[in-house]
């Protein structure tokens, strides 16, 4: 029987899809983003960006990936418009679904 914690922590290693909280809310017209959800990347959403790069946070790497996998789909001039401390979020995001499953759980069981 698993507790609460363990069952949500699987939950969230099955799920595909991450939301992130914004610092720093993201202009879209006139409308006020104040959250995104991020999804897992696929094969087609990593095309030109190295794995590694985005495995070390590189900057370049999310920027690239990030209108592929967001939703609202943000545009690169949004994307650039991003507080820093709301694009290490997103980063931290990609690089945990780039990782096997047991080490998702894994991260979770400490947070």
């Amino acid at each position: 029987m698993q507790t609460e914690q363990q069952t949500e922590n699987t939950q969230a290693i099955q799920s595909d899809v991450q939301t992130i909280e914004l610092d720093s809310p993201v202009m879209m017209g006139n409308l006020e983003i104040k959250s995104i959800e991020i999804r897992k990347p696929n094969v087609q959403a990593l095309q030109g960006v190295k794995i590694a790069d985005l495995l070390q946070g590189d900057v370049t790497a999310i920027c690239t990936v990030l209108p592929r996998i967001s939703t609202p789909s943000l545009t690169k001039s949004q994307v650039i418009q991003l507080d820093p401390a709301d694009l290490a979020q997103i980063g931290g995001a990609i690089m945990l679904f780039l990782q096997p499953k047991s080490i998702r759980l894994e991260v979770l069981r400490q947070q």
